[in-house]
């Protein structure tokens, strides 16, 4: 897939680590970087006051200064890479969900100043991760550097997204030259089960757990004979919890739009937002590519 990798900047240090993570993709994937400016506030900041004026303010000569300057400094760090920038009239979330159209990625830092002021944030990150037309790489600044050799992580539950999930995790430890580790987070019913009950109901939990994840495994290995893969069954009373303390020695978690049980609404509700907050790694939401 030729697909640009789309990133949203304002200046802002998050943005231009998200930057520099597009940038490593783009190149891994042998693909073009474009660097997009959104420079109408999500609120209506910069549009005109006058009713009278119904023209759109044009692009600033600041921010295509910082858009360049931003390219030309990918351009010297990493070799081969080709980036383009462009600003565009409209507020954060539309304009990366338009851009999102034509993109193979996009990718978005969890804080922003200007046209991107609170990505993350409320209804404008719910509107750039629930409408993607294509997956999308969130990256927040790291408390301690992110292992460059750390696996990559996927999170998984039997469900047709969490395949596909799996699948883009495949690829983007082989394209990493790391290791994959699939996780399947079973619940903690002991306490709810009555004491005879207790040993069947863990042999069953743990025999469920084992099944997905091996039929996952057969899935990978068909497709990457050569990949490492880690097959983890956790048990914890929620998934968010347990997938953000394995993501502490990863290098990227990836999550499914859409899943059952513990993902269910993962990208509608304190899921989605637990695991993009508070993960210790970029998280990767996979999303099917649509042109709707």
């Amino acid at each position: 897939m030729d697909r640009p990798v789309v990133v949203g900047v304002d200046g802002s240090p998050a943005s231009l680590i998200a930057a520099e993570q597009a940038a490593q993709v783009a190149v891994r994937r042998s693909v073009p970087l474009h660097l997009v400016h959104g420079y109408l506030h999500p609120l209506g900041y910069g549009v005109p006051l006058n009713p009278y004026d119904l023209g759109v303010p044009a692009p600033t000569e600041q921010a295509q200064k910082m858009l360049e300057q931003t390219a030309a400094e990918l351009r010297d760090r990493f070799s081969g890479l080709s980036a383009q920038v462009r600003q565009v009239a409209g507020g954060p979330g539309a304009t990366l969900v338009e851009e999102s159209r034509r993109a193979g990625l996009v990718v978005v830092g969890s804080r922003g100043l200007g046209g991107f002021t609170g990505l993350l944030v409320g209804s404008v990150s719910q509107q750039v991760a629930g409408h993607a037309h294509c997956p999308v790489l969130v990256v927040r600044p790291a408390e301690q550097p992110i292992p460059v050799a750390g696996p990559v992580l996927v999170g998984l539950d039997g469900s047709d997204p969490a395949l596909g999930a799996v699948r883009a995790a495949a690829d983007e430890a082989a394209q990493r030259g790391t290791s994959l580790v699939l996780v399947h987070v079973r619940g903690d019913d002991e306490a709810r089960a009555v004491p005879d009950e207790v040993a069947e109901t863990e042999a069953a939990g743990r025999a469920e757990s084992d099944e997905l994840l091996a039929a996952a495994a057969v899935v990978v290995r068909a497709e990457h004979p050569d990949l490492v893969v880690e097959q983890r069954p956790l048990r914890a009373d929620k998934p968010v919890p347990a997938l953000v303390a394995a993501s502490g020695d990863a290098t990227l978690l990836v999550v499914g739009s859409r899943g059952r049980g513990g993902f269910t609404g993962l990208l509608l509700g304190s899921v989605s937002q637990a695991l993009v907050q508070h993960a210790h790694c970029p998280v990767l939401v996979v999303r099917p590519y649509s042109a709707d």
